[in-house]
């Protein structure tokens, strides 16, 4: 098949099963192409949980998946590929957590949504790259441990200085793989470009953005500015997408290294594998774990 006969099939297939098929940003272009929905993580999950169909296919990692099926339970959800993980959810176990608690009895737990459900549990609330600073702003909680990503934490504390923060070491390699070196030769090799950050990147690169925000709202500031030139500094795939959207402007990537591998897993093939019933793990979470994450998801929507 040609990539539009496979689309094209996808397509008529996700319709006769009764899929609604997700798709995080960081997905390949003809991957976005055949989804019902697009977009950050938490969004999806609350797009899916709206959506009619009885099965969900999301097209992302391990921990979107498993938000997707904590907000939609009765729901069959599948993951496009098993072997999508993410190191920065993965980095920390719930016995760890437990022992930081009981070493800070006084500190209120904030999690990142990138993080497993099961670590969920163990949390007061979560928070998103965009609605973090408004959550912690209004919890009456002074101590705060921010989990997972101290890159993400540090951009935050800097706009809560009000708060105590305790970090723990960690991030996302492939943002944190991007350095203040990289960010000075494009900046020389683009001088009317303004460079876009998402906050996951070292503080050392996020000081010298423009502006720093998630993957959307990257997206959204690209859309709406009045420049024509930007230097992206998140995975790759959003220079692809932007260049697509608007080809009257120019998109450079901030290094040619920001690629998420986990992501990249999923490819046209794999989806269409999954809409015929021969490929996908079904994501199946027990009951307590479901009901422990959601207690911190859904204090995240009451504040904000």
């Amino acid at each position: 098949m040609t990539v539009r006969e496979m689309q094209d099939e996808i397509i008529r297939l996700k319709k006769e099963n009764d899929i609604c098929i997700l798709a995080h940003t960081y997905q390949r272009h003809d991957v976005l192409e055949v989804a019902d929905f697009v977009g950050d993580s938490f969004a999806l999950s609350q797009k899916a949980a709206k959506a009619p169909h009885s099965t969900v296919l999301m097209c992302g990692v391990r921990f979107m998946a498993e938000t997707v099926k904590i907000l939609s339970p009765d729901k069959k959800v599948l993951l496009s590929d098993g072997n999508a993980g993410c190191p920065m959810a993965e980095q920390m176990d719930k016995q760890t957590l437990i022992r930081l608690k009981k070493q800070n009895p006084d500190y209120t737990v904030v999690a990142y949504i990138n993080t497993t459900s099961e670590l969920k549990t163990e949390c007061d609330v979560c928070v998103t790259s965009s609605s973090a600073v408004k959550i912690i702003k209004q919890l009456p909680a002074k101590n705060i441990l921010f989990i997972p990503d101290p890159n993400l934490g540090q951009y935050v504390r800097k706009q809560c200085p009000d708060k105590n923060f305790l970090f723990v070491e960690g991030g996302c390699p492939t943002h944190y793989s991007m350095t203040a070196e990289e960010v000075k030769q494009a900046l020389s090799l683009h001088p009317n470009a303004l460079l876009l950050v998402h906050p996951e990147c070292s503080p050392e690169v996020t000081e010298l953005a423009h502006f720093a925000g998630s993957t959307s709202e990257i997206m959204d500031y690209a859309k709406n500015s009045n420049a024509k030139e930007f230097i992206i500094g998140t995975e790759n795939s959003i220079t692809e997408h932007l260049s697509f959207e608007l080809p009257q402007k120019r998109f450079y990537p901030l290094s040619k290294n920001c690629i998420c591998h986990n992501m990249q897993l999923t490819t046209l093939a794999t989806v269409y594998s999954c809409v015929n019933g021969t490929g996908g793990e079904e994501i199946e979470l027990d009951e307590l774990t479901m009901q422990g994450a959601k207690r911190c998801i859904d204090k995240m929507l009451r504040l904000g």
